[in-house]
């Protein structure tokens, strides 16, 4: 693979060393992964440079978190083999998030080194502020309360111009359009288990709760990226000419 660095990948071009730091793992396992199929080649860049991207940091992100899930080398590699081709580090994303909503609400205590290895990235005083008024961390003593789960998304919101008003704003619509989705869909498959017995309704549940994710999510991406268009194409008819 020989295209620009800058090219199919896009930004940030980091190289193997920047990877593993950005991604909270080490150069071995990054070239590991690579060896094995889980993450594309890099794009070779001048003086024969390996460049890697968005993609590779989802990639490394989405095998992250099927491992805390407790999967093995072998079913991650037959996960990644399923997921189909071409997909961007935003598809990539969504997929995680599905994965992370198959796991038990929990949070961790960790240090302030463990908090800024599994962001992945560094953060100063005024990033941790920032995930803190976002209610992802929160300080306990010299530790911080993480919830894994939202930690990583939080991280991303970073670097979005957006302002903590607007964020909490968009958190707090979510939440409640969320809340109001699932109890809808309790409600209609109450009466389908109604008559089963407390292991088929468990069963029902676990397998449900990844496919209901899913097609939430899906969803919500079709009716953002209508919103979108909509939204800029009514902002290009009111340019003046």
């Amino acid at each position: 693979m020989t295209t620009d660095a800058d090219g199919d990948l896009g930004e940030p071009a980091l190289t193997i060393d920047e990877l593993a730091a950005r991604a909270g793992t080490t150069v071995r396992t990054v070239r590991f992964y690579g060896t094995k199929g889980l993450l594309p080649p890099p794009v070779i860049g001048p003086r024969r440079v390996g460049h890697y991207g968005h993609e590779h940091l989802a990639r490394l992100a989405l095998i992250e978190e099927l491992q805390h899930q407790g999967m093995t080398l072998a079913a991650i590699e037959r996960y990644l083999g399923r997921l189909p081709s071409g997909l961007s580090h935003h598809d990539l994303a969504v997929h995680r998030a599905v994965v992370a909503s198959w796991a038990p609400d929990t949070e961790e205590t960790v240090t302030a080194g463990e908090l800024r290895r599994r962001a992945g990235r560094p953060l100063d005083e005024e990033d941790v502020e920032r995930l803190v008024a976002m209610d992802v961390v929160r300080p306990d003593g010299d530790s911080y309360r993480v919830d894994p789960g939202l930690l990583r998304l939080a991280v991303q919101l970073l670097d979005v111009p957006l302002s903590e008003k607007a964020i909490l704003a968009a958190r707090t619509v979510l939440t409640e359009h969320a809340r109001a989705a699932a109890h809808e869909l309790s409600q209609l498959f109450r009466a389908e288990v109604a008559e089963r017995t407390e292991a088929d309704v468990k069963s029902l549940s676990a397998h449900m709760q990844p496919l209901v994710v899913q097609a939430l999510l899906t969803a919500f991406q079709r009716s953002l990226r209508a919103e979108v268009h909509q939204w800029s194409s009514g902002a290009a008819e009111d340019r003046p000419v």
